[in-house]
């Protein structure tokens, strides 16, 4: 049997149990996904250790994302965007074969979800909401995809800071947001804006449109406001759970070599949603 799971304090919150547990019930893969919680200035030791007992693949959350590049061998766009989120301990094709390979799959969330939603993004006008980690995988997977990226944060230096690792992006603060947003294809709320507080939202109503493709990363509630305000406006909308469930799906195909059950992950995490 194969061990998968997740490191990070706190996990009892976390959703990917059930989804990659359904994954491998599916495909009669032999494996079970369990949560590790280390102490917050272990997450080099637990990534050693983890190898040393023989778990096939870690996901990391926070606080870990930063903390475990130096305990593995980045995979090159984990290095770009400078946060690990996947694990594999399989054999290394290339790099450092004595370290496990690290694996940045929030990015393929990002992309995945706007292609199972018949979205392009190759020459749009994207918006990126937020200069954390989700913001930085956001800005990194868009302007990939071929995008024009504006990262706008409250903190305006961090979003100028992101914006110079990005390919071809720039960075700024809120004061012209709205301006933004209504001239954009794509808008991607990278903060927490809407879960804590449900009516809260990072765009007012009125700079929303038509033509406009929204994903919110946040997904409990898994309708926020910028959601349904958007949708009001006609925009397509994407809910923060399909963000979830791709990062998942790209991290089960990294570990198991094998197209991943998407139906049967999607089905699980929405239940548990519910």
């Amino acid at each position: 049997m194969d061990v998968y799971g997740l490191i990070g304090n706190p996990v009892g919150h976390s959703l990917s149990p059930p989804m990659h547990e359904a994954g491998y019930g599916s495909l009669g893969i032999d494996a079970r996904y369990v949560t590790f919680e280390p102490a917050p200035d272990d997450a080099a030791a637990a990534i050693e250790g983890a190898g040393a007992l023989g778990v096939a693949g870690l996901n990391v959350t926070v606080p870990f994302k930063q903390d475990v590049l130096a305990a593995v061998d980045p995979a090159p766009l984990a290095e770009r965007i400078g946060a690990v989120n996947t694990v594999d301990f399989g054999p290394v094709r290339d790099g450092d074969a004595d370290r496990p390979r690290g694996h940045n799959t929030d990015a393929a969330g990002v992309k995945r979800a706007f292609s199972h939603h018949d979205v392009e993004l190759e020459g749009r006008d994207a918006v990126v909401v937020g200069a954390g980690g989700a913001g930085r995988a956001a800005a990194f997977a868009l302007a990939d995809a071929g995008a024009t990226v504006r990262v706008a944060n409250r903190t305006a230096e961090r979003a100028v800071e992101l914006a110079e690792a990005v390919p071809g992006a720039t960075g700024g603060g809120l004061d012209d947001l709205g301006d933004r947003v209504a001239a954009a294809d794509v808008l991607v709320n990278a903060t927490s804006v809407g879960m804590d507080e449900p009516e809260a939202t990072p765009v007012p109503a009125d700079h929303l449109h038509g033509d406009l493709a929204v994903l919110d990363a946040v997904y409990a509630p898994i309708e926020t406001r910028l959601l349904r305000e958007a949708a009001a406006a006609g925009a397509a909308t994407i809910d923060g759970a399909w963000m979830l469930l791709f990062q998942g799906v790209e991290a089960f195909e990294i570990w198991t070599g094998t197209d991943a059950p998407v139906e049967a992950m999607n089905a699980a995490l929405r239940a548990e949603l519910e």
